[in-house]
């Protein structure tokens, strides 16, 4: 009985590596550029709240946990493991690209594994993570905020579930 599945061919596999290897790496340094450009050169960290326009908003936001706020700790022995934590699914992401059959699989999983990254980085610099957009306006506030990292992880999940392009069919074996 074979616990993991065999590797796809090498062609396969190293073109897929290198897509989500390249995807990690632009989102880290997207994310990283926006969270130095909000929170330190337009001094959000200090400033707190900047109105962009009126459904978009940047408020600073320190998250000490994971999405939302859950599994939160203001200790260090819990940043320390919600840093282990991170990491080890980042690396797992990976990993899995490895194995990926579908280009676009291993795209999106560079593309998580490239925000949780950046959140982990960011555990690192500050002790927490740096979130700073929010969509707050006409009347309504809405007390979340969320960066760049975020909406990859959400990106490169939602890759996965995107369908397979349909083969087409061949019109001579129709004939």
């Amino acid at each position: 009985m074979q616990l993991v599945p065999p590797l796809p061919p090498r062609s396969i596999l190293t073109g897929n590596l290198a897509r989500a290897l390249i995807a990690l790496a632009v989102i880290v340094t997207l994310d990283q550029f926006t969270k130095w450009l909000v929170v330190e050169y337009m001094n959000l960290k200090e400033v707190k709240a900047i109105d962009f326009i009126p459904f978009l908003n940047f408020r600073m936001a320190w998250n000490a946990g994971v999405n939302f706020g859950l599994m939160s700790s203001d200790t260090e022995t819990g940043r320390w493991l919600l840093i282990a934590f991170t990491g080890t699914i980042s690396a797992a992401l990976i990993v899995s690209a490895m194995w990926s059959r579908r280009p676009l699989s291993a795209l999106g999983l560079g593309i998580a594994a490239g925000g949780a990254i950046g959140n982990l980085i960011d555990r690192f610099t500050y002790g927490a993570v740096a979130d700073f957009i929010n969509m707050s306006g006409f009347g309504i506030r809405n007390p979340w905020s969320f960066n760049v990292a975020d909406i990859a992880i959400f990106a490169g999940f939602g890759l996965l579930f995107w369908p397979a392009p349909k083969p087409k069919a061949d019109p001579q074996a129709m004939a």
